[in-house]
């Protein structure tokens, strides 16, 4: 498979969510609903919710492999934004191939949530709040001689190139 999601080891699990393999076995990857289904559904791995003007960064539990020239956009689920007037606070997540297995969280992807509206936004485990789609871009043909060895975020020379 060129792409795929995959749930967090339980190692990360326990860091970054809770300490509870049953919760970990229990929750499930991203899906689409239909065939025609753009969007891979992203469903709660618990209970949340977030008060009118709140803040919050929610954990996945997930994290993506796809190919180099593709990026993972996560956006919020259309009726979210219509009913309750709720945002991610970047708007449009981007997700870079090269974040997958990241030695500092494993390429864990977390959404910051903002609640706009007037009334208390709450997702039950195992609802869908926002949803990933694949996409593959272009270049200009450019060539870059940077590579992230780590997920420092420091880009790398590549080995051999003098001209930086």
């Amino acid at each position: 498979m060129d792409r795929y999601f995959e749930k967090i080891s339980f190692n990360q699990f326990q860091k970054d969510i809770k300490d509870d393999i049953k919760l970990y076995n229990e929750y499930k990857l991203p899906e689409r609903k239909t065939n025609y289904s753009a969007g891979y559904d992203f469903f709660a791995v618990e209970d949340f919710e977030l008060q009118p003007g709140e803040i919050k960064k929610v954990p996945t539990g997930y994290k993506a492999k796809f190919l180099s020239d593709e990026m993972l956009l996560i956006i919020i689920r259309s009726s979210v934004g219509f009913k309750y007037n709720v945002r991610m606070t970047n708007q449009v997540g981007l997700i870079d191939a090269d974040f997958y297995n990241n030695p500092e969280n494993e390429g864990h992807m977390f959404i910051s949530l903002q609640n706009e509206g007037n009334q208390v936004f709450r997702v039950k485990k195992g609802e869908s709040y926002v949803q990933g789609i694949f996409v593959k871009y272009l270049t200009c043909g450019d060539k870059v001689d940077k590579i992230r060895d780590s997920w420092s975020g420091n880009p790398q020379k590549k080995e051999g190139n003098e001209n930086e």
